[in-house]
């Protein structure tokens, strides 16, 4: 049985200025958007409240995001999108101003990375980076592991091993990662996307937020909740996607607020 909030509960819940929100299972499933998603994120704009939503797909940028929201009835703007592949550019520019990058990534990753400030090399890098790359070759994993094994730092994307599609489950950026350590024996030194609180921490970076009036909005424990409870900030779990009631007992991560739907959140908020 879901927990009754309090009236401490509803007042930290209306304090909260900015919202990191997750996609599928949290605004929209599969190609439906849940009733109360476009009534939450209107009341966000009329009460001056910024919102990111974030994906740990590197392979394609915020731009192709936000079409695919529009598509979807959801008027949103790529600067309101947040993907791990900007993450992990933004990332590496903080280590060092035009660092010399080798990609392991789409050409939609490759310009995230220019866009921050990479240089891209097989020269000498600064850094290996490995995201989603739908456009993987031999050649590429040989020249990383070539890399890797002179100690050259390694920077991952995300960590999941599959990605869902209409085919059914694809290798993503974590499958990749198992390979180059079956040949080098090296993980990356660190991975950026959920449930990691870097991705949390460049995402509230961007908003220019503050961690306490910030929460992190998500169906999944593992991985929204998981970040949250990693970064510090709120996580509020709604109960539209894969996560159920009773799943929250055997569960190491223990969200701040249970709530049914975005729906509910925005009744809350709004009176």
């Amino acid at each position: 049985m879901k927990e009754k909030l309090t009236e401490r509960d509803i007042e930290k819940l209306k304090k909260l200025r900015f919202y990191l929100l997750d996609m599928d299972g949290t605004t929209y499933l599969g190609n439906k958007v849940f009733p109360g998603t476009l009534k939450f994120l209107d009341l966000l704009r009329k009460q001056g409240k910024k919102f990111l939503f974030l994906t740990n797909n590197s392979s394609q940028d915020a731009e192709f995001y936000a079409q695919k929201l529009q598509k979807m009835g959801i008027d949103v703007s790529a600067q309101e999108v947040f993907t791990s592949g900007e993450a992990t550019a933004r990332y590496i520019t903080s280590l060092k101003r035009n660092p010399k990058v080798f990609p392991l990534g789409t050409p939609s990753f490759e310009r995230e990375l220019e866009k921050a400030g990479c240089i891209l090399t097989d020269e000498n890098p600064d850094f290996v980076v490995l995201g989603f790359d739908k456009t993987l070759t031999y050649e590429k994993v040989k020249k990383a592991c070539l890399l890797l094994r002179e100690g050259i730092k390694y920077i991952a994307s995300h960590p999941d091993i599959n990605c869902p599609t209409e085919e059914g489950l694809i290798p993503d950026a974590g499958a990749i990662i198992a390979l180059i350590k079956a040949s080098t024996g090296r993980e990356p030194d660190i991975i950026i996307g959920k449930p990691r609180k870097e991705f949390i921490y460049e995402a509230l970076k961007k908003m220019d937020a503050k961690r306490e009036e910030s929460a992190i909005v998500g169906d999944r424990l593992y991985t929204d909740i998981r970040s949250g409870l990693e970064a510090g900030i709120t996580s509020i779990l709604v109960l539209t996607g894969e996560t159920k009631l009773e799943d929250l007992s055997s569960s190491l991560y223990q969200p701040t607020f249970v709530l049914d739907s975005l729906e509910e959140l925005a009744e809350i908020i709004s009176n």
